[in-house]
């Protein structure tokens, strides 16, 4: 799979300097967006221990902080999470050589260096010989994989979030909760496990989770039954129970099998400053 970046054009448009100077605000407009690049972030991949085949798509992208003017970005597929940095760079080319472009063949190596004529291979002469010149051009954006996290989950990824101490995040499929360091690709940490002792006994898979914006201690997960957990990563090692449950109350009457479905959270958010949380099931936004 391939990530597009794009970036936002802030040029004002819409009316005379002068009439953008009277006003106290500038008019209402909406960013255009550019684009920037796009790499190979996944490719296919095979689990030859479970005889499973990995697509190269991306279920998750998310933003880290930035440093020295780079791009840091975090992309999962279903089994391997990857960090990557995105950082302008500019492209060297040799624009200035002796050589005439029409004449081909090898230099011919000459036993006295003080001769400043070399012979070419199909008989050509070059009088003087000097070093390629190298410039800079133009800066182009380009990608490299700093970690790659892999071998931590047996169901596939669904959810990746940043913390806001920005040196850690987590990762969820659809039983665990694994806790990485960004700096650390072979060790993670099980925060929450939802797998019964008998898989007969499931009822409730994890859907989504998100980190608090702000509070680099909390945490919260949605469930297919409708339910949000708010946890804090304070109270123990592994978050067994929830510090508050959000629910709805369950409908009168008799369940079926699309109630679940309708009732399944697909997606949490955190609004920025923390105080409240957007919810989306099948059918509407809390």
């Amino acid at each position: 799979m391939i990530p597009t970046l794009t970036e936002a054009s802030h040029s004002l448009s819409g009316g005379a300097r002068r009439d953008l100077e009277e006003t106290d605000h500038h008019p209402l407009r909406h960013p255009e967006f550019r684009y920037k690049t796009e790499f190979q972030s996944h490719d296919p991949e095979f689990d030859y221990l479970k005889s499973l085949e990995i697509e190269e798509k991306i279920n998750k992208i998310r933003w880290c902080q930035t440093a020295n003017g780079a791009l840091f970005l975090l992309s999962t597929n279903d089994k391997t999470i990857k960090y990557w940095k995105v950082q302008d760079k500019k492209m060297k080319k040799v624009c200035e050589v002796n050589s005439d472009p029409s004449k081909t063949g090898a230099l011919a190596s000459s036993s006295n260096p003080s001769i400043t004529t070399a012979c070419l291979g199909n008989g050509g002469v070059i009088s003087s010989l000097r070093f390629p010149v190298v410039t800079s051009h133009e800066s182009s954006p380009v990608a490299r994989c700093r970690r790659v996290y892999s071998h931590a989950h047996d169901y596939h990824i669904n959810s990746i979030s940043n913390n806001s101490d920005g040196e850690t995040f987590i990762s969820a499929d659809d039983l665990r909760i694994n806790l990485w360091n960004l700096e650390i690709s072979n060790q993670s940490f099980n925060i929450v496990d939802v797998k019964p002792e008998k898989m007969e006994d499931l009822s409730e898979v994890i859907t989504s989770a998100e980190f608090h914006p702000t509070h680099c201690n909390m945490l919260a997960y949605s469930s297919s039954k409708g339910s949000i957990r708010l946890l804090d990563l304070r109270q123990s090692a592994l978050c067994d129970s929830h510090s508050k449950l959000f629910e709805e109350p369950e409908a009168a009457g008799p369940k079926s099998f699309f109630t679940e479905i309708i009732a399944s959270v697909s997606d949490i958010k955190f609004a920025k400053e923390g105080r409240y949380l957007l919810s989306r099931d099948y059918m509407t936004l809390k």
